[in-house]
């Protein structure tokens, strides 16, 4: 059995496979995170559009996010820190740097991201990308409605722009 790409060192399917295959969900903030990770390593944009919180949803862009789970090595993810978030809370924050190669080199998004728990299924409310400030490319020109190359799957112009 293959390990789940999480980093838990658990089974896909113990840790976060049963989340992302709908037999369960994840009873913390923490384990949505492990698991919309999990998504994007297997290009399972689906789930990861379906874990937003119903009210941000709209923001997210499957096509870009489909696009960058794609086009990218999935190289690990390691959890910073976790604020509440457990099975009895109804919201949780979590700060990750999640690693990946694409075209461009290797890179690190690092995010703190808000989580909200209504009937029973934690949801990602927002997410906002920590650090330092991301590199900009010098050439070809960035528009406005182009995604941000910061990796957020935003439009620039609502991002880094």
């Amino acid at each position: 059995m293959a390990s789940c790409p999480c980093g838990t060192g658990q089974d896909y399917q113990a840790c976060c496979g049963r989340f992302i295959e709908g037999e369960s969900r994840a009873p913390t903030a923490e384990a949505l995170m492990r698991s919309r990770y999990t998504a994007y390593v297997g290009a399972r944009i689906d789930y990861v559009t379906a874990t937003h919180d119903p009210s941000t949803r709209a923001d997210h862009d499957e096509e870009q996010a489909r696009a960058w789970a794609e086009e990218s090595e999935w190289l690990g993810l390691e959890i910073l820190s976790t604020e509440a978030g457990g099975p009895d809370d109804s919201h949780g924050k979590v700060e990750f740097v999640a690693r990946y190669r694409n075209d461009h080199g290797e890179h690190e998004h690092r995010e703190r991201s808000e989580f909200s728990k209504r009937d029973g299924a934690w949801y990602l409310t927002s997410g906002h990308v920590v650090g330092p400030e991301p590199i900009r490319l010098t050439s070809p020109k960035i528009g406005r409605n182009d995604p941000c190359p910061c990796g957020s799957r935003k439009k620039y112009k609502k991002c880094c722009g």
